[in-house]
């Protein structure tokens, strides 16, 4: 017996973390066909801890290894990063101020590369002095 089904949960993959999370939405085939696995991942989006803190003002940095993502053109695509579990969330005008450019209110996260988050933790006071 086939494990598909004309209905199915809808999931995303987060743009930060790569979780795939459920949205609560349920999909159904118009004609009733059974073509669906239990879940479908439908695109991108930002699970409820990372679209909290983009609410909150943050935008994340998930640090990404060059070598292992696929960027033929120079623009990272999140099907592209190779993310390397480092990450990082800076307030909105912070980012601007350090990174000297601004970034579009809607835009919830950047891709950097190895070691900008090690220089940023470099900058902050330590919290053991």
């Amino acid at each position: 017996m086939s494990d598909k089904s004309h209905v199915s949960m809808e999931q995303r993959v987060c743009l930060v973390c790569g979780q795939a999370f459920d949205t609560g939405a349920i999909l159904l085939n118009k004609r009733l066909r059974a073509s669906m696995e239990r879940h479908t991942t439908t695109g991108w989006g930002l699970c409820a801890e990372h679209q909290k803190l983009a609410d909150d003002g943050f935008v994340a940095l998930v640090e990404c290894d060059p070598q292992r993502s696929r960027s033929p053109g120079g623009r990272l695509k999140p099907e592209q990063a190779y993310r390397t579990g480092r990450l990082a969330h800076l307030k909105r005008h912070v980012f601007a101020n350090v990174f000297n450019v601004p970034i579009d209110a809607g835009q919830p996260c950047v891709f950097v590369e190895p070691g900008v988050i090690d220089q940023l933790q470099a900058m902050t006071p330590s919290a053991s002095s």
